[in-house]
């Protein structure tokens, strides 16, 4: 079973980025899956994302959005996660302007795994405590911390 923390690498995982537009910070996120997907280009990446966001704004709302995309060609699932210093208006479902970015790119033959995954990202962001954490972090170390002893609670 894929968890989060096997599909999340320290690199992948950034605290208080500085990005001001929506496009800005789905164009970073494509940057870092091409870091861990370097057979697939940012523009690719970079599509995909925005492919799902013509489709309905991936904003779930409380300051949260899980941009995702399906890719050809990857084997593996890739998760990204990024935490915005200043909120980003996003289009979320509640109007909210986010700050925390879970994205998360699947092989484009996975699509239960896609879903399973999306459910159980949005479970554990749910938990206020844990987005308090997660908008204090210190660090991006600190924010990788943060995330692997969530994941491993939610595992118990």
């Amino acid at each position: 079973m894929t968890t989060l923390s096997t599909m999340l690498s320290q690199d992948c995982t950034k605290s208080a980025v500085l990005f001001n537009s929506k496009k800005r910070i789905l164009e970073y996120i494509a940057e870092l899956g091409h870091q861990q997907l370097p057979e697939t280009s940012e523009y690719v990446i970079l599509e995909s994302l925005m492919a799902r966001e013509r489709l309905g704004s991936t904003g779930i709302g409380g300051g949260i959005a899980i941009p995702h995309g399906k890719l050809k060609d990857v084997e593996q699932p890739v998760l990204i996660f990024v935490v915005s210093k200043d909120p980003i208006q996003f289009d979320a479902i509640d109007n909210q302007a986010v700050d925390i970015f879970c994205a998360i790119l699947i092989p484009e033959n996975q699509c239960q795994m896609h879903l399973n995954t999306l459910a159980s990202i949005a479970r554990l962001l749910s938990k206020k405590e844990l987005t308090r954490k997660i908008r204090h972090a210190t660090s991006d170390n600190d924010l990788y911390q943060i995330l692997l002893a969530a994941q491993q609670e939610a595992e118990r």
